[in-house]
């Protein structure tokens, strides 16, 4: 079997530092100009500048054991080497100016095309990937740490059952279906042709399907508006499960659900002692730095969403009576057990009995929301919330962004729940909005 050449550009080792390591059996090849933008990276703090020093560390430790420029051997079973600059007699059948840096990646993997070498370039930037087939270069996205968000796990279903099925679980206050194959924590409303119906949550423990949490009052002055919210205030007042993700566009009401449960289970239930509510910094290709003022002053702007659901809650909760909800909220803040943070802040802190608001977690990569569930310390809860097909992240789409991922890896475990919400509730025109536009 002839073994394949994988040539990598820099984005995939900053998607996944262990790339190198995951082409199984073949050659695996950076150009120098990949390792000379690793280099200008590794001096950023940020989580592209640590996995650029991770990616440059491995190297390293290659390199001690041969000439990485004629190719070392590698657990995998195949063999990395890094391609130094072409002469110029070794450029003479490339179409293109070798003038840029995505240019001389196209040049390396044409360069060894040209040898005999079955090579493949390996990019997650979907422009030279069209560039290099016009050329006739193999050009394909990296596959790995993707999910399919076209079959993602909804975490709700509809049956349709014989009325004596619904009238047997208002009776015993259980069901148990044996043709069917439920995920833990998954959601299911059950309905008959007489207009009969009920919803449920499946116990994995017990294998059956059971009551959710009996709701006898509003939360903060907040009901659920459909089935989805339901579901999801379900999962969020129930303090074993430690993870969960709710997808959906703009108005589901995802992040206003997460705040409102979590301020009840501090302030009414004191179940966890501060909520910590954080989003990636997407502006645009500037960092947090560009903002004067303090970090909190830098994080007050993009931390905006969340503030106007604090106060929209502060409002309902008193009846939106006139003061009274910036009173309330003054209150809230005042008790310091809300703590706005950036992402980029949280590599290397640890969070005990603190109840984790992930917003916009779509923009973030497998490898950052690795980053911020392990820190997640004895009785703290994670939310993470976010529509993977509005991404703002250049190297990221629907299939590769944390969410997607989180939901395909996490669907088997007990202490995970997710709901995947398809109704705008915020207002007629929102919804009108997200459907017509």
């Amino acid at each position: 079997m002839v073994k394949k050449t994988f040539i990598l550009d820099t984005n995939v080792l900053l998607h996944d530092p262990d790339a190198l390591q995951k082409f199984e059996g073949n050659n695996v090849v950076i150009p120098l100009i990949v390792l000379e933008e690793l280099d200008k990276l590794k001096r950023y703090t940020d989580e592209l500048g640590k996995n650029a020093r991770n990616v440059i560390r491995f190297i390293d430790t290659l390199g001690s054991r041969g000439d990485l420029h004629k190719g070392v051997e590698v657990k995998s079973g195949g063999t990395f080497r890094v391609l130094m600059e072409l002469r110029n007699g070794e450029k003479k059948n490339f179409p293109l100016a070798a003038d840029s840096s995505r240019n001389k990646v196209l040049l390396a993997t044409f360069h060894l095309q040209e040898k005999g070498e079955q090579a493949i370039l390996i990019t997650k930037d979907f422009v030279l990937r069209v560039k290099a087939g016009s050329i006739g270069i193999n050009a394909q996205d990296y596959e790995s740490l993707k999910e399919s968000y076209d079959h993602l796990y909804k975490g709700l279903r509809r049956l349709t059952l014989p009325k004596s099925e619904i009238d047997r679980f208002f009776t015993e206050g259980v069901i148990k279906l044996d043709k069917e194959d439920f995920f833990p924590n998954e959601y299911c409303i059950m309905s008959c042709p007489e207009k009969s119906s009920i919803t449920c949550r499946y116990n994995a423990k017990t294998k059956q399907l059971e009551p959710l949490i009996s709701l006898k009052k509003d939360i903060w002055g907040i009901r659920p508006l459909n089935d989805e919210q339901r579901c999801a205030i379900d999962l969020l007042l129930r303090d074993d499960i430690k993870l969960i993700t709710f997808i959906g566009q703009a108005g589901t009401g995802k992040t206003l659900l997460a705040l409102t449960c979590g301020l009840k289970k501090i302030f009414d239930d004191d179940v966890y002692k501060k909520i910590v509510i954080s989003r990636p910094i997407m502006p645009l290709g500037k960092d947090i730095g560009y903002l004067p003022g303090t970090k909190e002053e830098k994080i007050y702007h993009w931390m905006q969403p969340i503030y106007d659901n604090l106060e929209y809650l502060c409002e309902e909760t008193n009846g939106n009576k006139n003061g009274e909800g910036t009173e309330t909220k003054k209150w809230i803040l005042d008790s310091e057990k809300i703590e706005m943070e950036a992402v980029t802040y949280i590599r290397g802190r640890s969070f005990t009995r603190t109840y984790i608001i992930i917003d916009e977690a779509q923009n973030l990569t497998p490898h950052e929301v690795k980053t911020i569930i392990s820190r997640a310390g004895k009785g703290t809860k994670v939310i993470l919330t976010g529509d993977p097909t509005q991404i703002d992240n250049p190297y990221l789409d629907k299939d590769s962004n944390a969410l997607t991922y989180i939901v395909g890896k996490f669907k088997k475990q007990s202490i995970y729940g997710n709901i995947f919400f398809e109704k705008t509730e915020r207002s007629e025109l929102a919804a009108l909005a997200a459907d017509l536009l």
